[in-house]
């Protein structure tokens, strides 16, 4: 078949058609008829190669003898266009791009091509099968947890049952637990927890109605400044918010703050009796939110009580942010997510997915189809890599890209669900924080044996001490005070192993840490068939390069007032990993909270 060949032809001087059996136009490969025209001495100041990745490097390498101009587009490896996964990743004159964010056109001779072939078949195998025909056989013995806590326990999986599947490890307090947890509070008269929360919910207050069993009185004190309790009850780090400033920490265990409030929402829940508070009459006044992540839905909630018209628009096709596609279902359900997501709906907001803002639309657009202000929560979406040799091997995951084909394409259950993920018998995750956590505890659930590959040592590792936990539990083998240095490849271009060195702790450096040293002569390779890489995400710069207007720092994330959220452009505000680079969900809430206050005040007054 044989598309826009008349539409070509009305924009061109001389249109060539050519089919490899030559039942139409000239017989061969388009190459052949190129070389043609070249050898023919015509002047050709650029020739522009869009289709195939195989089409594209035929044509670089058939014009680079000739030192002819070439652009190639590569959009046919891009997944999504998002810029927050990392497999549209290509090797562009010896540096990594990304081709969503820095092209989708390149110099053509400028293009590793052999690499992008062979990406291209990663998951030939599994498409071609179209199964995912997997047994887990696990063999380890789990650690002892604690028999006797201070405070209630909460109940959980156990660990060699829950690493054969993705249901939720916390189960979750009983009525009875939360009532004789929330009876431990003291009730302060300064209540210092408030102090350590980023979105101020008034603890003693909720925690009282808890003792007393009105878990609906408690729901609704918490809602007054939080939209996402159930969200925050289960994955935001109380252990250094909240419950660090509880009193009874200071010489025992502190009130359990974070699983009370996860109560109090699932109960609300399980009561099919979600109210939602009264809403302020319509103010006239239209508000764009980019961006559908904590930060995103918290200034959509607040907006939306406070009378004003607000859109939310979100790039991807569901709702959530890092919600739905960076922690696991294992750590937070994605139905937990869609009912807080319902919530903000049902106070008004209307939610837009599959919408790139910078792409689809942009700022000025948004302003001249009569929006007010405009909120980015844009997240922080674009993976670090290590920028070692061999890292655009086959095999070599980000770990964004891993989670988002695990969690929000949900990639376990292929072929149910159309998007495979490829995870060998060993696998290697670099990094010490949540994201590694995540990655490591989703591979261990699709069969790996996992290695957690960390430069500090454990006291140095960013992580919540529960996940890191989590972790052991399940059988990850920590090698930590290590440090990759090679991902090694076989002659197809696998993985196969991963080559890394042994580090000592030296003097401390910016971050406070003790800096890693190489120990001399300790290097080693691990055998692994996939490393996934969970170094850190920076900000998502699709928005911002696209004429926004907006002041960013040299990291490229947005300059914002930590207060108010307000930008160097009238009318924008941001907050969230946008502005602060990647954070927790909770001081992402925090910022938009702050945000939607001073956008209100904006909207009413007009005043910058």
């Amino acid at each position: 078949m044989l598309i826009l060949e008349d539409e070509m032809k009305a924009v061109s001087t001389e249109l060539y058609v050519t089919t490899d059996d030559g039942t139409y136009g000239h017989h061969g490969f388009v190459t052949d008829v190129l070389k043609q025209i070249i050898e023919k001495g015509e002047k050709i100041d650029e020739v522009v190669g869009i289709g195939p990745v195989v089409m594209m490097m035929a044509v670089a390498n058939t014009t680079k003898p000739y030192n002819l101009k070439t652009i190639v587009s590569l959009n046919t490896i891009m997944v999504d266009g998002t810029g927050m996964c990392g497999c549209c990743r290509a090797t562009i004159g010896g540096e990594t791009k990304f081709v969503c964010v820095d092209g989708p056109e390149f110099d053509g001779h400028d293009v590793d091509f052999k690499e992008l072939v062979a990406r291209q078949k990663m998951y030939n195998r599994e498409e071609r099968r179209a199964m995912w025909d997997h047994q887990c056989k696990l063999e380890f013995q789990a650690k002892q947890l604690k028999k006797t806590k201070r405070r209630e326990r909460m109940p959980e999986q156990d660990p060699k049952k829950r690493i054969q599947n993705f249901s939720e490890v916390a189960l979750g307090y009983t009525r009875e637990n939360a009532i004789r947890e929330a009876n431990r509070c003291l009730s302060c008269k300064n209540m210092p927890c408030v102090e350590g929360c980023p979105v101020n919910i008034k603890i003693p207050e909720f925690i009282k109605k808890a003792k007393e069993g009105d878990f609906m009185g408690a729901i609704h004190v918490i809602k007054e400044t939080n939209a996402l309790p159930a969200v925050c009850g289960r994955v935001c780090p109380q252990e250094t918010q909240c419950e660090q400033r509880c009193v009874l920490g200071k010489k025992g265990e502190p009130v359990a703050i974070g699983r009370i409030e996860r109560f109090c929402a699932d109960y609300e829940a399980q009561q099919g009796d979600i109210r939602v508070p009264e809403i302020a009459p319509p103010t006239g006044k239209r508000v764009a939110v980019v961006g559908a992540g904590p930060a995103g839905l918290t200034v959509a909630g607040e907006l939306s009580k406070k009378g004003h018209s607000v859109t939310v628009f979100e790039a991807l096709h569901k709702a959530g942010g890092v919600l739905v596609y960076g922690i696991p279902e294992f750590r937070l359900p994605k139905a937990i997510v869609q009912r807080e997501v319902d919530y903000v709906s049902k106070l008004g907001a209307t939610i837009k997915v599959d919408t790139i803002v910078g792409q689809a639309i942009t700022v000025d657009e948004l302003f001249s189809q009569g929006f007010d202000a405009i909120f980015v929560g844009t997240g922080a979406g674009l993976p670090y890599f290590l920028n070692i040799p061999g890292e655009n091997l086959n095999g070599v995951y980000s770990a964004n890209e891993f989670l988002t084909r695990a969690n929000l394409m949900k990639a376990y259950l292929f072929p149910e669900y159309d998007t495979p993920v490829r995870v060998g018998s060993k696998v290697a995750v670099v990094g010490g924080g949540n994201v590694a956590m995540d990655s490591a505890r989703v591979a261990k659930r699709l069969g790996a044996d996992v290695y957690l590959v960390y430069r500090r040592s454990r006291a140095e590792m960013p992580a919540r001490a529960e996940e890191a936990h989590h972790a052991e539990e399940e059988g990850i083998d920590f090698r930590l005070l290590t440090n990759p240095i090679r991902v090694v490849g076989d002659e197809s271009g696998w993985v196969k192993g991963i080559e890394v060195v042994k580090q000592e702790l030296g003097e401390p450096d910016a971050s406070g840490r003790r800096r890693p040293v190489d120990i001399v002569g300790s290097n080693y390779i691990i055998d692994v068939d996939v490393v996934i890489i969970a170094i850190g995400q920076g900000p998502n710069p699709i928005l911002t390069q696209s004429g926004a207007g907006l002041e960013l720092r040299k990291s490229g994330n947005i300059v914002a007032d930590p207060e108010t959220g307000k930008t160097s452009r009238k009318g924008v505000f941001a907050g969230g990993d946008i502005v602060t680079g990647a954070a927790t969900v909770i001081l992402a809430m925090g910022a938009g909270r702050k945000a939607a206050a001073a956008m209100d005040e904006y909207l009413k007054t007009g005043q910058w």
